[in-house]
């Protein structure tokens, strides 16, 4: 399997996981931390006994440094109330004046320097036999006298119990990591409960059932936002499942008239035998059609492009004067056909965009104009700048459009008047294209209408 596509890590397994390193890396460090606080109690505890020892045998030793005759009995009794205990005394010479028992002190003493104090410093493990002890060499000046005392304490059985001490703290640790791991098991199981909810709700929401919502006040906080973020997305779905819905109802219903024309007239030309001319007059009429038919899904696949970032925008310098100057001379004669003249009050503006898209947005601006302008009317165009933008206003004294067809009059498909539009050669989507293509442009547009004139304004971006 390719790792790119592998499946990602369960969020349950990367929380177990976790869990299962920290709980390990807790328990090593808090076994070492019980064993090594155990083994320097023991320490301490034998370098105590070591001290007490070596003052017992100094203590003996001055007692019986006129006489050594009576020191090996004076010895032996000071250290009768320790177990397991060996020692062993040297003269300055290095001669062994006195010895216990049981013990080969040749192989005991090891290659150290002898110390002053006893302290858990200064002790040492020695193996014997295969057994170990802890142990201390010190120097002792007595009555100018000097000797060497080498003391030992068998340590078999602090390690018999630290190692039976070992193995329970082990035992112990092993049970609480099992009963740590069993709890955060329950813990991650629980906690993802809000989450197997969501997706149960998720799982209910079909396309004809886009009005659920999930409720941010009954998950943790910590999935407030993916709630909120869920609840705008479905949000959007619902909005464009219902624009696509009205697209859908409006494409049909524009298409069905051009269409039943295009019918009707075959029908009425097939019914009876008809003239030549007939026959040519009625195939124009069909070629009509089918041209304003071709226009409509020209413009509907060219806003559904738009709409979907899927149009390519070139980027040249425009000069806007130059462009309306081009426009005029263009409808110059639909103008004079309507009876509108047109005029201009502009200063050289200049423009970042694509030419092409800009003057087809101008041209359906400016024939709207001009289709709606009133006999002897006039169609206004002002250029300006406005800061950073360069605004377009597009004027005429047709008659005002109500303000709750002013917020929808860029839909597509949207008339003011359907009766009337239908005559019309228009399919409603011209100022569509208009909005996508100023938006395309990172600019905006918008139409305000009053009783003297209506008013249709471009905001685009100055060359920079």
């Amino acid at each position: 399997m390719n790792p790119k596509h592998m499946r990602p890590i369960s969020l349950s397994l990367r929380v177990m996981l976790f869990v299962m390193l920290a709980i390990g890396m807790s328990l090593l460090l808090t076994s070492r931390l019980v064993l090594s606080t155990v083994e320097h109690h023991f320490i301490e505890q034998d370098a105590d006994e070591l001290r007490v020892m070596v003052g017992a045998i100094e203590h003996a030793l001055t007692q019986e440094s006129s006489d050594l005759v009576e020191a090996p009995s004076s010895l032996s009794s000071a250290i009768s109330g320790h177990h397991g205990v060996f020692y062993e005394i040297k003269d300055e010479s290095g001669a062994v004046l006195f010895s216990s028992a049981g013990l080969d002190f040749s192989a005991a003493v090891p290659s150290v320097s002898p110390v002053v104090d006893v302290d858990a410093t200064t002790t040492e493990l020695w193996t014997i036999d295969n057994r170990t002890y802890r142990g201390v060499v010190v120097l002792r000046s007595i009555d100018a006298n000097l000797y060497q005392i080498t003391s030992l304490i068998d340590m078999e059985f602090h390690r018999n119990f630290l190692n039976s001490f070992q193995r329970s703290l082990w035992l112990i640790l092993l049970g609480a990591g099992v009963i740590i791991l069993l709890a955060a098991w329950i813990g991650v199981y629980q906690g993802l409960r809000p989450l197997r909810g969501m997706s149960h709700s998720v799982r209910t929401i079909q396309t004809n059932k886009l009005d659920t919502r999930l409720d941010p006040l009954t998950v943790p906080i910590e999935l407030q936002n993916l709630v909120l973020s869920f609840n705008q997305m479905i949000e959007q779905l619902e909005v464009g499942f219902s624009k696509l819905a009205h697209f859908s109802d409006d494409i049909a219903h524009e298409l069905r008239t051009p269409l039943t024309n295009m019918i009707t007239q075959t029908q009425v030309s097939l019914s009876k035998a008809r003239s030549d001319a007939d026959y040519r007059e009625l195939l124009y009429s069909v070629l009509e059609e089918q041209e304003r038919l071709n226009k409509m899904v020209n413009d509907m696949l060219w806003l559904a492009k738009s709409e979907n970032g899927l149009l390519k925008l070139s980027s040249t310098p425009i000069d806007l004067q130059d462009e309306f100057q081009a426009l005029f001379e263009f409808f110059d004669a639909f103008a004079d056909e309507r009876g509108v003249s047109l005029a201009v009050n502009s200063k050289r503006v200049l423009v970042q965009g694509d030419r092409d898209l800009l003057r087809r947005a101008f041209t359906n601006m400016l024939s709207n104009a001009i289709y709606h302008s009133p006999n002897q009317g006039v169609v206004n165009v002002t250029l300006a700048q406005d800061g950073a933008n360069a605004l377009v206003t597009i004027e005429n004294n047709g008659p005002e459009i109500a303000s709750i067809h002013l917020t929808r009059i860029f839909d597509r498909f949207y008339r003011i008047d359907p009766s009337r539009a239908r005559n019309s050669e228009g399919a409603g989507l011209g100022l569509a294209i208009v909005k996508s293509v100023i938006e395309a442009h990172e600019g905006e547009v918008e139409a305000r209408s009053s009783a003297i004139s209506t008013k249709f304004v471009a905001r685009l971006p100055l060359n920079s």
